[in-house]
């Protein structure tokens, strides 16, 4: 999330292992990567290459915490970034809603995405060491058959020279926002997915390494943005993390920039925010992270139609899941533990830096806020306020709440609903030129 300090790595690691250790007969493979038909935290992988790449090690990095390594933090280690990695890939044959750092490398890496110079999609990735599970970002091109290569469409053009910024939640890996990239590349646009190792979250500092890799996907942007007259950037963000990460970008921008900022076309936020350093929210998210498919984060009002399950939000007699006497353990140490660490004065003055950022100076864009009351991490009450504070400071907001779906899982729930209404924000907010086309 946002802003941590090096002082607390000690308490929430402990914290947490001597949680899971408390349960491990109970739940011997809690913290092992789901498999791919579970939740929306594990999408399948339908591409052979992808999945090579991909590959994760057999066990979470929780399992080999032991006590002695707790007392130094040496299991965690530095993310190095070793030279982009290039490959060819091939095409695959009731809701409430209202209206990088520059090198010679990385110039060619840019090139090979310029949709321009190119008739075949190529998909390349910013990596880390094969003895890690997962990549820092990687750049997914549009599909060939998306592309209209004479230039007539005003709409195929607008969409090939934008790129789509896909900033994942806390714990979030590459092949979970593998699935919302392919959406877009299978309509014309480029899409570039970034995450954040878990270990990195954990050993996050201000201004230290979680940063410099924001400032190097800020770096690889601007030079994008900056090879040709009319390229445009769109964001797409998860929970508060993915939500925060934007935050820092936006506030990049502004120190680099402030023309950049005008390049950013539109911006939809799903399962978040928060505007606030509460506690309680990132105990919850957390804890979602740390349990995975086991957290009380991934239930929704599966016993209920969705008419009743509507109609049931907000009262007292809410039929929802409840969080097992270990969940409850751990979310009331992590609360306890937030409650200090978001009060220490390096991190709320950073956080509150972001926040401002985020309240005050977003762009002129307009806004799609995706969001539901069953969400157990992100109270819909207060994605609903901080709407109607955009909305009053004079931003196109449009906003759906999904009512019975979990913590962003409300596309794998409802593809159709997400579908729509991304396609009708971008048609009616961002490209209006491909709705007259269409």
């Amino acid at each position: 999330m946002a802003s941590f300090s090096g002082f607390f790595q000690r308490p929430v690691v402990a914290a947490s292992a001597v949680a899971i250790a408390s349960v491990s007969a109970e739940f011997h493979d809690k913290l092992r990567p789901s498999s791919s038909s579970e939740t929306c935290y594990s999408f399948e992988q339908s591409n052979p290459s992808f999945s090579e790449s991909m590959q994760e090690t057999s066990s979470s990095w929780v399992s080999w915490i032991s006590f002695s390594k707790l007392t130094d933090l040496s299991f965690i280690s530095r993310i190095r970034t070793p030279l982009p990695n290039v490959r060819i890939s091939f095409p695959k044959t009731g809701p409430s809603c209202s209206s990088m750092v520059p090198s010679p490398v990385l110039l060619n890496l840019y090139q090979s995405a310029e949709l321009a110079k190119t008739a075949k999609p190529v998909s390349s990735s910013h990596t880390i060491p094969p003895s890690t599970s997962d990549v820092l970002y990687r750049w997914h091109l549009p599909e060939p058959n998306t592309i209209n290569v004479s230039g007539v469409s005003d709409c195929s053009s607008a969409k090939s020279r934008t790129v789509v910024v896909l900033l994942g939640w806390l714990g979030a890996k590459q092949k979970h926002l593998k699935r919302y990239a392919e959406w877009y590349t299978s309509r014309g646009f480029h899409a570039i997915t970034f995450t954040f190792p878990m270990n990195e979250i954990l050993s996050y500092q201000v201004g230290g390494k979680a940063e410099e890799d924001i400032e190097l996907l800020v770096n690889h942007l601007e030079e994008w943005l900056e090879e040709e007259h009319g390229k445009n950037l769109v964001f797409h963000t998860f929970s508060n993390t993915g939500w925060l990460t934007y935050g820092v970008i936006l506030e990049k921008f502004q120190k680099k920039d402030s023309t950049l900022t005008g390049r950013i076309k539109g911006c939809i936020v799903d399962s978040a925010p928060v505007a606030a350093p509460d506690p309680q929210v990132w105990a919850s998210g957390f804890s979602a992270a740390f349990l995975k498919k086991h957290s009380v984060a991934t239930k929704s009002f599966t016993s209920l139609s969705e008419a009743d399950a509507e109609a049931m939000v907000g009262t007292k007699n809410d039929v929802e899941a409840k969080p097992a006497l270990t969940e409850a353990a751990l979310l009331l140490v992590l609360e306890k533990l937030f409650g200090v660490v978001l009060n220490y004065p390096s991190v709320n003055r950073r956080l509150s830096d972001v926040l401002s950022v985020l309240t005050l100076q977003q762009p002129s864009c307009p806004q799609l806020y995706i969001y539901s009351s069953a969400d157990k991490v992100i109270p819909a009450g207060s994605v609903e306020s901080f709407i109607e504070k955009q909305r009053r400071s004079g931003r196109e907001v449009r906003a759906c709440n999904f009512i019975s779906t979990p913590h962003v899982d409300h596309f794998r729930n409802d593809p159709k609903l997400y579908s729509s209404q991304i396609t009708n924000f971008l048609e009616d907010c961002v490209f209006t030129c491909c709705k007259h086309s269409s």
